[in-house]
């Protein structure tokens, strides 16, 4: 059973920096992606950023430049480090594990971001 653990998630004033985590549990398959989503109130959740086995990343643009996507080298785990946030990045953070052999998606609980003065 693959589970996803968030942490890090929280109030920080604009121009701030969070920085989010992601612990996987259960067995993976060495193809994989794993990535962060995002929802803000009233919206579809989106991709923000993700990172394949083999360290190819891709962001959102909203995000490209200020939001770091890295995973440990025993890929049981990933981060977000995201800095010069704005109030437009307020939303609930999932991270995402995607199998490329079967295409299973797992989820994590989410975590709270706020950005406010």
């Amino acid at each position: 059973q693959v589970q996803l653990v968030e942490s890090g998630g929280g109030l920080v004033q604009p121009g701030g920096s969070l920085s989010l985590s992601c612990a996987v549990s259960g067995s993976m398959f060495s193809r994989n992606v794993m990535g962060w989503f995002r929802q803000a109130p009233g919206k579809e959740r989106e991709l923000v950023a993700t990172v394949t086995d083999g360290g190819v990343t891709v962001y959102a643009d909203s995000v490209q430049g200020r939001f770091i996507i890295s995973r440990d080298t025993a890929y049981k785990a990933v981060y977000l480090q995201m800095n010069s946030l704005k109030p437009e990045d307020t939303a609930v953070y999932y991270c995402n594990l995607r199998f490329m052999a079967t295409m299973d998606d797992y989820w994590g609980q989410g975590t709270q971001v706020t950005v406010s003065s």
